[in-house]
């Protein structure tokens, strides 16, 4: 299958969407830096030095050092956990303003109908970070535009839901929760939802140190699944910084 990504396009991404975290990192060490020149012996200055780059660059490397593996070196693009099918079937792929995947499921499930959502509210989702992506990537031919709570399908007619990256971004519990309602309203019942997220744990917080708080650990999740009657066929590991969880109904026998 033709690649739809570019090389190292996903850590070119992060700095680009995210530049101005690593110009304030910069000026940062530089500040820090000319302080204890003024403030130190020599002596000192070379250890002072070297902890402040430790405390401040590093991270900031390491972060994007695993970013480069996950989303570039990794396969995580390929979707290997996704079952190869050429029937027609209905595919409903939901993000959060920032569409890298309906062009790959499109690829992969010719045969079937895409329906892409997307829940972005500029409002809610006021992320710099996220606006800067709309503008590199245009939305997906015929996306809609959504409600987190209210996805224009009927009851029982979607056979695979995609949210790649994109659930975590609902912040607020209660919403979030009322998504998966939806979603398991759309479901067949023997389709399946895809949920693809890095967790609040310790890969995650070695990879990205404070950042890893942007995401929610698997508790979290599992709450929400039990709560609206969703059951965990398969928990999958794309590295470990990534889980994907696949859904299904409650009581499912697929």
């Amino acid at each position: 299958m033709e690649t739809l990504r570019k090389p190292n396009q996903g850590v070119l991404n992060i700095v680009r969407f995210n530049w101005h975290f690593y110009v304030i990192a910069i000026l940062l060490i530089g500040v820090l830096l000319l302080g204890v020149n003024y403030v130190t012996p020599i002596g000192q200055m070379y250890i002072y030095s070297a902890i402040i780059i430790l405390l401040v660059a590093v991270p900031l490397l390491v972060s994007l050092v695993v970013s480069w593996y996950v989303y570039d070196c990794s396969g995580l693009y390929a979707f290997s956990w996704l079952p190869e099918e050429n029937t027609e079937q209905t595919i409903v792929n939901v993000n959060a303003g920032f569409d890298e995947t309906s062009a790959i499921f499109k690829q992969r499930f010719k045969n079937s109908e895409l329906k892409v959502f997307d829940f972005y509210d500029p409002k809610k989702h006021t992320e710099v970070s996220i606006q800067r992506a709309r503008k590199a990537y245009p939305p997906y031919k015929n996306t809609i535009i959504i409600e987190t709570t209210q996805l224009p399908m009927e009851d029982s007619t979607a056979d695979k839901i995609l949210v790649v990256f994109a659930a975590h971004e609902i912040r607020d519990v209660e919403e979030r929760q009322d998504f998966f309602k939806e979603l398991y309203r759309v479901l067949k019942p023997n389709g399946r939802i895809y949920v693809q997220e890095h967790l609040r744990d310790t890969a995650n917080f070695l990879g990205y140190t404070v950042g890893f708080l942007h995401f929610y650990d698997r508790k979290s999740w599992f709450t929400i699944f039990k709560n609206v009657n969703l059951d965990i066929a398969k928990e999958l590991k794309q590295t470990p910084f990534v889980t994907t969880f696949i859904l299904e109904k409650n009581g499912n026998t697929h």
